[in-house]
């Protein structure tokens, strides 16, 4: 019986397989006919190869310092051009999940959190800054890391919370050194939830219109009640009262929310 198209790239495929194991010698090898799984359709083929290798890596198929195949060995294994399979292994480069070498490989890096979600700040950065989906997208990730940390962190962590907090009443009159200030009590609150990629998440929506919240932290009276807030979250954070200390930060995020569309109507207004 003859053999059809289909038979023959999955000989292809397996042969190449084969070929790597002989051919790769340092390190460990990510042999090509691991990639397989039937030839790829033609639409969206460049994410469809990203998708796959990143199911390999969420799978453990593919770990940090794993060198990937040649192009030609990943093409073979795919069923694809070279085209497609560089734009997809461009997008994981600059995603951070690959890292180019000399030699047109690529090696799986290290995969840390604050890595994998490079490409999410990246895209809050270059986006229309909207507040309200700021805060919309905050009150869901930074509520669930207060509601976490309540429950977790250790005691040494909830007293360097209150601390922070209850320091902030020193920065009252000095917009910049409260922002410093600031932004070490809500990463010790993140770091407290023990769990490093909401906290990453937390960071970059944070992050996001700094430029506005410089402005509101200037305005008379945003300070002060700002550091009442924090340490009623801290307290609550410090007596384990997870839902106190959710109540407490959502009143936060709100007066953090209003302001800073106060300050951003101020900023726009003609002089």
């Amino acid at each position: 019986m003859s053999k059809t198209a289909s038979d023959m790239k999955g000989d292809a495929a397996l042969a190449a397989g084969n070929t790597i194991a002989e051919l790769m010698a340092e390190g460990r090898e990510t042999p090509a006919k691991d990639f397989g799984g039937g030839t790829l359709e033609r639409r969206s083929i460049a994410e469809q190869v990203a998708n796959r290798i990143l199911s390999m890596i969420k799978s453990g198929n593919l770990k940090t310092g794993d060198r990937l195949p040649t192009e030609q060995q990943m093409g073979i294994a795919f069923g694809i051009s070279r085209p497609p399979l560089r734009e997809a292994l461009k997008a994981l480069t600059l995603m951070g999940v690959l890292a180019s070498r000399q030699g047109g490989r690529y090696t799986v890096t290290d995969l840390s959190p604050s890595r994998l979600v490079a490409p999410f700040n990246t895209m809050l950065a270059v986006a229309d800054y909207d507040v309200h989906q700021q805060f919309e997208a905050r009150t869901v990730v930074d509520l669930e890391l207060v509601r976490l940390c309540a429950e977790r962190a250790s005691p040494e962590q909830r007293q360097r919370i209150l601390k922070l907090a209850v320091d902030g009443h020193a920065f009252e009159g000095d917009p910049v050194a409260f922002r410093l200030l600031d932004i070490e009590f809500h990463q010790a609150i993140n770091t407290g939830a023990g769990n490093a990629l909401l906290a990453a998440l937390a960071q970059g929506l944070y992050d996001l219109g700094l430029d506005v919240r410089r402005l509101a932290s200037e305005m008379p009276g945003v300070i002060v009640k700002s550091v009442g807030q924090h340490v009623a979250v801290a307290q609550a954070i410090k007596t384990g009262d997870a839902a106190a200390a959710v109540a407490a930060y959502r009143s936060h995020l709100e007066h953090v929310r209003d302001t800073t569309i106060q300050s951003k109507s101020m900023a726009s207004r003609p002089q």
